[in-house]
């Protein structure tokens, strides 16, 4: 049997997207908690790269998710340039129209792909699926 997540902790998850209804399907599919045996969630939605970096500057971020097909800076690229700028980058989870994107997401080193459309079954255990990895491999998540 799984032990419930004490509710001392949340888990912060940035949410990008142009797309002001992608970022409520992503908050909605997500919901407060993502797996009984991890903490409650808090979402930071942000809709423009901008937003993301200042975000990520702060601190305090335990998960991304980006999506792929926003404008004018696409979640891939933008996966790629914080991987690349920001020290102990929390893990990402690209959001791709495309299966043929796969591989640039590989190339942004998302540690996840999930595809369109939001899936309220697929994404939470993706998501669930690279919180679990982040603790077990030891890294800190804020």
């Amino acid at each position: 049997m799984s032990e419930v997540a004490p509710a001392s902790r949340t888990t912060t998850i940035l949410v990008y997207s142009d797309d002001l209804n992608t970022r409520g399907e992503v908050r909605l599919a997500l919901g407060r908690r993502i797996a009984a045996d991890l903490p409650e969630i808090e979402i930071v939605e942000c809709a423009t790269h901008q937003a993301v970096s200042k975000a990520l500057d702060h601190g305090g971020i335990d998960l991304v998710i980006m999506d792929g097909e926003a404008v004018p800076a696409g979640g891939i690229g933008l996966a790629r340039q914080v991987k690349d700028e920001i020290a102990n980058c929390p893990p990402i989870v690209l959001l791709v129209a495309r299966v043929a994107d796969a591989w640039l997401a590989t190339w942004s080193g998302a540690e996840a792909v999930v595809p369109y459309p939001v899936d309220a079954v697929r994404l939470p255990s993706s998501v669930a699926d690279v919180l679990r990895s982040r603790v077990t491999s030891g890294a800190n998540a804020r």
